[in-house]
């Protein structure tokens, strides 16, 4: 099958940096776009990037010029450095990957990583 696997969570001090990392591995053919979502305590889950396969990407509001997020498709990796950073950051950060796999062409499948923590004392 696949798998995502996230790193580069931990506790920093507000204005500091982390960088995150996924890397897919597994029975994949393509991957299209990947991303990074992260959930606060008693809050939704939000789309903090996307990235497409061409490297086009998007940033939520309160993170544009603080975060980037690239990938390494050589890699099947995505990776967010995150710059800047603010206690309203802390929040658990998943992976995600729209990919089409060598078991089933025909189709797109979602996959998500299993989170890493990231927070930020101030």
């Amino acid at each position: 099958q696949v798998q995502l696997v996230e790193s580069g969570g931990g506790l920093v001090q507000a204005g500091g940096s982390l960088r995150l990392s996924c890397a897919a591995s597994g029975s994949i053919f393509r991957i299209n776009a990947m991303g990074w979502y992260r959930q606060a305590p008693g809050k939704r889950r939000e789309l903090v990037a996307p990235i497409t396969s061409g490297s086009s990407r998007n940033y939520v509001d309160c993170v544009k010029g603080r975060f980037t997020i690239s990938r390494d498709n050589a890699k099947n990796t995505v990776y967010l450095q995150m710059n800047s950073m603010k206690p309203e950051d802390t929040a658990v950060y998943y992976c995600n990957a729209r990919l089409i796999t060598a078991f089933d062409q025909t189709r797109e499948y979602e996959y998500w990583g299993q989170g890493t923590q990231v927070t930020v004392s101030s």
